[in-house]
C-alpha cells in the first residue's frame, strides 16, 4: 500500500503535485468512519471484480455527505492480495 497526498496550498491543479505520505489523519466523526469502511469495502470488491480495468473511485461520488470534504481517491493498484 502507497498513501499520496496533496497539500491544500491555494495553487491550481495543474501547479499541483502528488507526494508520498508517511502518515495520514481521518479527523472524524464515528458515523463518517463507518461511512468511509463501507465505501472502502466496496471499492475492494470492485477492484476485485475489475482486476487490471480498474481505475480510481472517489469517496464524495459513492457517499453523500462528503462534497465539501477533502478529496478522497482510492486507486487501483499493481498487486492484488485478497
Amino acid at each position: 500500500m502507497k498513501i499520496h497526498g496533496y497539500s491544500d496550498e491555494g495553487r491550481s491543479n495543474g501547479e499541483i503535485q502528488p507526494k508520498a505520505m508517511a502518515e495520514i489523519s481521518l479527523v472524524a466523526t464515528p458515523a463518517e468512519l463507518r461511512r468511509i469502511a463501507s465505501f472502502l469495502n466496496k471499492a475492494a470488491d470492485t477492484m476485485q471484480r475489475m482486476g487490471a480495468n480498474y481505475g480510481h473511485e472517489h469517496l464524495s461520488d459513492r457517499q453523500p455527505g462528503f462534497d465539501d470534504s477533502p478529496h478522497f481517491v482510492v486507486v487501483g493498484g499493481d498487486r492484488s492480495d485478497d
